[in-house]
């Protein structure tokens, strides 16, 4: 299967406690899918608070996957330096499938945005499965006088010294798109970071912030509502959910950024095991209803061996390399 094969339009972070250690996937008794199943749950870690879009991406897979191993999976979130607390924990984990990572833009962010880690990505994880893949909302608050990209730029430079955008923190994937709408529109502004969408996202609403770019799973409904104003979307192309909405590229041409989602296994970790929890994240996205949920979010659903899945991944570490570099970011 090709590497990213965009299959149909969809979309989409663990606390926890310590990690089960010295789980081995047993070999159960063959299934239809010819594959023995896990004897214990799967523990899913991600590196961000309920409501952050990766978090909504595996709570919607994980049901379904649960339903073709035969055994629970329990969604952990462990919030904390931008993915990283989750991502080193996984990467000390047993190699055996019962610890499972969920991230995506955010790790491959991480590896050249930090400037120490106790960890490589690429070195230290497998790709499983890739899930899905997410544009960005450029919001603002419905009180400032602009209606599109090119109001807004004119807005914020009248402001110069009063424009603030949250992110969900230094070096998210919210950052660093944002960091790129500055060098290309000359705007000025000050970086507000927060812990998590869901604080970002109430301030943004409540007024105390100018603007946020905001993955599109997450912030629809805001839209929608009225509650806040989306003037444009990251993606290269309009999206089917938001047909209204213009992209950035067609004012700065050339501006493409989003976020993706997928499932990460400590190296090592048992071929057949890799093949069974890949198989599940499968199923689950191409079951109807799943998939239909995607759809209503306005995500893009991703597939591909775990081979395309890694593949993957190594082409998202060498680009954002590159928007960390042009925009000086970083983090000790």
């Amino acid at each position: 299967m090709a590497a990213h094969t965009r299959a149909i339009p969809v979309a989409l972070t663990i606390m926890a406690a310590a990690l089960c250690p010295g789980m081995v996937l047993a070999q159960a008794p063959s299934t239809g899918s010819g594959h023995g199943l896990p004897t214990r749950p799967i523990r899913v870690l991600v590196g961000f608070t309920p409501g952050a879009g990766v978090d909504i991406a595996v709570r919607l897979v994980t049901p379904k996957m649960s339903e073709t191993l035969g055994q629970s999976i329990i969604v952990d979130n462990r919030p904390g330096a931008g993915g990283n607390i989750a991502s080193e924990l996984v990467a000390r984990a047993p190699a055996d499938g019962y610890t499972l990572l969920a991230n995506g833009a955010p790790a491959a962010i991480s590896q050249t945005l930090y400037s120490k880690l106790s960890y490589d990505l690429l070195k230290d994880f497998e790709a499983v499965a890739l899930i899905a893949s997410v544009s960005q909302i450029l919001t603002i608050h419905p009180s400032l006088p602009a209606k599109t990209t090119k109001d807004f730029v004119t807005f914020a430079k009248s402001r110069r010294d009063e424009l603030t955008y949250a992110t969900t923190g230094s070096g998210s994937t919210p950052h660093l798109t944002a960091e790129m709408f500055r060098m290309l529109s000359g705007i000025k502004m000050l970086h507000i970071p927060y812990k998590g969408t869901p604080l970002a996202l109430n301030d943004l609403i409540a007024g105390n912030v100018t603007f946020m770019f905001v993955n599109i799973l997450t912030v629809m409904q805001h839209v929608n509502s009225g509650r806040l104003r989306g003037l444009a979307i990251t993606s290269a192309k309009r999206s089917t959910i938001a047909p209204q909405l213009p992209t950035v590229a067609e004012t700065y041409p050339g501006f493409e950024s989003g976020t993706w989602f997928a499932l990460f296994a400590p190296t090592g970790t048992p071929k057949d095991a890799v093949a069974r929890i890949h198989e599940a994240v499968t199923r689950a996205t191409q079951a109807p209803d799943v998939r239909d949920k995607f759809i209503a979010q306005g995500a893009e659903l991703l597939s591909g061996t775990p081979q395309d899945a890694m593949a993957y991944t190594r082409a998202e570490v060498s680009k954002w390399a590159k928007v960390v570099k042009a925009s000086g970011a970083r983090v000790d």
